[in-house]
């Protein structure tokens, strides 16, 4: 959860996250400003100064804030947790979509769930092998914000390979009869009353993804916190639901400032995943317009190898996320919120 509120001595007394008002006294001279604040665990908070808030409201489906931060530029919050910011959501993004990509041996046709800020497009289409993006995202007054406020997207917003469509990526994917090359799950994290938990579970993958995939595709989904600590929240048990599903899963994590957190994401297939360091890098310069600010052949190397501890963890992982046994990371959504007004 995130919050923006005020408080003269620095000290936020409630129970939510939010953006406070801090005076401090330096030099015998008083100094306010505005910070945003969110609540990563019970007894955790993470919080960052501000320069202003461009925009906060609220849709059908969840709340959303739009902050200008000191150190991270522009930042998008949806349901009180920070999606993206300006300064460093070039590492989550070129995580997501580039790993599979690569991996593929020609990737044409790419379906994404969510997605609706359009960096995940942009990513995609910087590959030249790709014919047709379909980007399918529930909340229409989320991506049209998106598509007024950050510039950086607008270019990808006006290919013309990408096909934009507002609609539930589960009822979207069983509606249509064409199928994929590589599908990405660029959906908000599961969280408890949240609109998009459901489409981690293995019922989803099996009988609704796979289906959508042409042989030899892969699917990729971001896959909540990873560190040593927090991948036990979501991370693990998506892991070892696509074991469930697929015949070779790839976890791999990277550090994301913003997200004060080590994030995951998760490969998965029916096909090897078979491509040395060198392998990617080559394929990149063939195949990628410009150039990666993060990605290359040995970070992904690098990323794909886990922590002892997270790699244990993962081994002995025994949850199956389905719908009557799903677990979230810490928050609620819009949905719970309406629910206990």
């Amino acid at each position: 959860m995130g919050e923006i509120s005020s408080c003269s001595n620095g000290i936020n007394n409630g129970n939510t996250n939010g953006v406070h008002g801090n005076g401090n006294s330096i030099g015998g001279g008083y100094r306010k400003s505005c910070w945003y604040e969110e609540e990563i665990e019970e007894n955790l908070r993470w919080c960052f100064a501000l320069n202003s808030i461009l925009h906060t409201g609220s849709t059908q489906y969840q709340d959303i804030q739009l902050l200008d931060t000191k150190p991270f530029g522009k930042a998008l919050v949806i349901d009180g947790k920070l999606q993206s910011a300006e300064i460093d959501e070039f590492i989550y993004h070129e995580s997501l979509v580039h790993p599979a990509l690569l991996h593929h041996s020609n990737p044409k046709a790419i379906f994404i769930m969510g997605g609706g800020e359009g960096s995940t497009a942009r990513e995609l289409l910087r590959h030249n092998t790709v014919v047709k993006v379909i980007m399918c995202d529930i909340d229409e007054e989320v991506v049209d914000f998106c598509k007024s406020y950050l510039v950086v997207n607008k270019e990808a917003f006006c290919d013309p390979r990408l096909e934009l469509i507002i609609n539930d990526a589960r009822a979207e994917l069983e509606g249509r009869d064409e199928s994929y090359d590589v599908i990405v799950g660029d959906l908000a994290d599961p969280i408890e009353g949240g609109p998009c938990y459901k489409l981690y579970t293995k019922s989803f993958y099996e009988s609704v993804v796979k289906p959508r995939l042409n042989q030899g595709g892969i699917f990729v989904t971001q896959a909540g916190p990873a560190g040593v600590f927090s991948h036990t929240e979501v991370f693990s048990c998506i892991y070892n639901t696509l074991r469930q599903v697929f015949k070779y899963v790839v976890p791999y994590s990277a550090h994301i400032p913003s997200y004060a957190d080590i994030w995951g994401w998760i490969m998965a297939s029916d096909s090897p995943f078979a491509v040395s360091a060198d392998e990617l890098d080559l394929r990149m310069k063939q195949r990628i317009n410009g150039e990666n600010r993060y990605l290359d052949g040995k970070t992904f190397t690098s990323n794909s190898t886990l922590s002892k501890a997270v790699r244990k963890s993962l081994e002995y992982e025994t949850h199956v996320y389905t719908e009557k046994s799903a677990r979230f990371i810490y928050g609620h959504g819009t949905a719970y919120k309406h629910n206990q007004d």
